[in-house]
């Protein structure tokens, strides 16, 4: 069985042996609390490296010359009328971009001339009614719409821009006050009303995970307690408040870390790793620095088993194992994944860190939050001298979230690579209805694909989720049977799953009868990927179906030109994104059993469009006529 949060005990890893009593004398006040160096501390600014000062004054003054964004009432009710998202949120994530760019630069040259434009940004963001996004409106007793001023609720981009207000005011202090002096006081009093006082008094909000309405813990628990904590840290002065903030996250993250598989795999991908473990990690790191070294758990087995897991879900190059939403190319911070491989006495995780650093053109924008920025600043010099490698580690396998992941030889993208899964279909928010399913690339470019989620709509996250054709298992490389696709739900799940491993082969097998609804009409659905290391990838499916209605289709996804000329043979040509040569793969199947078709999927979503190209392809291998009983093989060979 895949993980559920009931299946372990609890760890209670940071409130264990820390309660609120004992918290109160370890912690610094908000005057000792320390991080990073302010833009008064001249000497330290100045010794970061030349050229990457002159790129972040450069990116400000580009910023001086751009206007701010106005954000429409009638643009953020596009999402309730239309399911429209992105029309709102990119003109909101753009004025905080601005601004922490301006900041940047401002801290970099210490002239004053970015000043007046950063004021501008504050007083704009201070005087939006609500921080959160169209689609976190749900939290709100009022519900979806517009913002109701009078009960602010906690999202994730209301904490992003709570930390991101807090850490100006923390960088820049007294040079606000040179504007004018109630700069610093609106942050203040907008930070303590949309977030330190709400999250306070507040449990109810569901991603503290104590009330979730049926929903997951995930990414949200540590990523928006990752930026109440850095608000109550760098601005509550009251002791008691900033104690109970302090002590309330540190229980909301052990809810977190509760849930986690010990394996340390995330079940929403290591597209989202980010803003899971890394956030947790985050807040590791700002406990660590409150209470100068006195709260560590990087030691903790379950840390170090989290950090891990976007290292083992690399594929080659900027690809990664990708299932469910999470995109096949996931955006890291290398100084995130360093440092946590450096906290965590991981060496092989902090050369991944700065080999991502490496990977990255020169002084390459840091971006992301201004609590990820400011201590990539402080490891540039560490990361252009340490130690630099991507392990591309042979045999990886997740017990609990069931993914296996192997390749031909460790260290290489050359040859053939697979990750496949079992699981249940109700993993995480972002579930996709895929058990059984496989990801593959030959020579470290995708040959099978998991297409990934289109841009978010109101649709994605509602009750209609699965008529997304993306979410469906009929889109992934897995079989229709009687004309059926797998349903959505804990209950359909593999089973008998059993994973094995030598130097010349690893196989992953598993019973999906139980991943389909019972119209399927299927008693035992054994599959069997193995990887024979130099040699194939070969799919095995044996089946016993109750009755046999429809011909039973096996689908197979990919984005590569699909030759059907010879009966028996499927020819996938090169990689169309790969940019240069790249070799391609044959799929031989029974052609007395199995006819042959392809479905050309023109992609219209961006998202799609820029991960794929224009165009994908499902290739259905389809019986020839209803059967009750078969053993279909599917062998790639380069």
């Amino acid at each position: 069985m895949a993980i559920h949060l009931s299946d372990f005990p609890p760890r209670s890893l940071l409130t264990r042996a820390c309660d609120g009593t004992t918290l109160r004398p370890l912690l610094r006040s908000a005057a000792e609390f320390h991080p990073f160096p302010t833009a008064a501390e001249r000497p330290v600014w100045e010794r970061l490296p030349a050229d990457l000062r002159t790129a972040m004054i450069a990116t400000g003054e580009q910023r001086l010359s751009e206007p701010w964004e106005t954000l429409h009432v009638s643009v953020l009710l596009g999402y309730v009328r239309t399911g429209n998202r992105r029309d709102y949120e990119t003109p909101m994530f753009a004025r905080r971009n601005r601004l922490r760019d301006l900041v940047l630069a401002e801290c970099a040259e210490d002239r004053g001339r970015f000043l007046d434009a950063i004021a501008d940004g504050l007083w704009l963001i201070c005087e939006e009614s609500s921080w959160s996004l169209p689609a976190c409106l749900f939290m709100q007793r009022r519900g979806d719409g517009l913002p109701d001023i009078t009960e602010p609720v906690v999202d994730l981009i209301v904490g992003e821009t709570a930390a991101l207000l807090a850490w100006t005011h923390y960088l820049l202090g007294e040079k606000l006050d040179a504007v004018h002096p109630m700069i610093r006081e609106r942050i203040r009093l907008e930070l303590d009303r949309r977030v330190l006082t709400p999250c306070l008094n507040r449990d109810d909000f569901w991603w503290m995970g104590w009330h979730r309405d049926g929903r997951h813990v995930n990414n949200w628990n540590p990523w928006t307690a990752s930026n109440w904590l850095t608000c109550a840290l760098l601005l509550e002065t009251d002791p008691d408040r900033r104690v109970r903030a302090v002590h309330k996250v540190m229980r909301i993250l052990d809810i977190f870390i509760d849930y986690a598989s010990p394996d340390g795999g995330c079940d929403e991908g290591p597209g989202y790793w980010s803003r899971a473990a890394a956030s947790l990690f985050d807040c590791l790191e700002l406990l660590h620095a409150a209470t100068g070294g006195q709260i560590d758990h990087y030691g903790d087995p379950i840390i170090r088993a989290m950090g891990r897991f976007v290292m083992n879900a690399h594929l080659h190059g900027p690809l990664y194992v990708n299932f469910a939403d999470a995109s096949m190319t996931a955006h890291l911070e290398p100084a995130v994944v360093h440092l946590y491989g450096r906290r965590t006495g991981d060496a092989e995780l902090a050369a991944f860190g700065a080999w991502l650093f490496h990977q990255r053109p020169p002084n390459a924008d840091l971006g992301g939050s201004l609590g990820r920025v400011l201590p990539a600043l402080w490891l540039q010099e560490e990361l252009r001298a340490a130690p630099a490698a991507a392990p591309l580690l042979r045999d990886v396998w997740l017990a609990h979230l069931q993914i296996m992941i192997a390749r031909d030889t460790a260290g290489t993208g050359e040859g053939f690579f697979v990750a496949a899964k079992g699981g249940h279909n109700h993993e995480s928010g972002h579930n996709h209805n895929d058990c059984g399913t496989l990801i593959a690339a030959l020579d470290g470019w995708p040959l099978l694909l998991d297409l990934g989620v289109e841009t978010y709509t109101a649709k994605t996250f509602s009750p209609q989720r699965y008529e997304i054709w993306a979410m469906q298992s009929q889109w992934h490389n897995l079989p229709t049977v009687n004309g059926v696709m797998q349903s959505d739900g804990r209950e359909f799940a593999a089973r008998d799953v059993v994973y094995c491993v030598n130097e010349t082969e690893a196989s992953l097998s598993l019973d999906l009868a139980r991943a389909y609804p019972a119209e399927a009409a299927i008693i035992a659905w054994h599959r069997t990927i193995t990887l024979q290391r130099g040699r194939a990838l070969v799919i095995s499916d044996g089946c016993e179906l109750s009755a046999a209605r429809i011909p039973t289709v096996f689908n197979f996804m990919t984005n590569r030109p699909l030759d059907l000329g010879t009966p028996g043979l499927v020819r996938f040509g090169a990689y169309p994104l790969a940019g240069g040569p790249s070799r391609g793969a044959e799929l031989a199947y029974d052609a007395a059993a199995l006819t042959a078709a392809v479905d050309r999927v023109e992609l219209a979503d961006p998202q799609l469009r820029n991960a794929w190209g224009p165009v994908v392809f499902r290739l259905r291998l389809t019986e020839r006529s209803p059967v009750t009983s078969a053993r279909r093989e599917f062998r790639f060979s380069s």
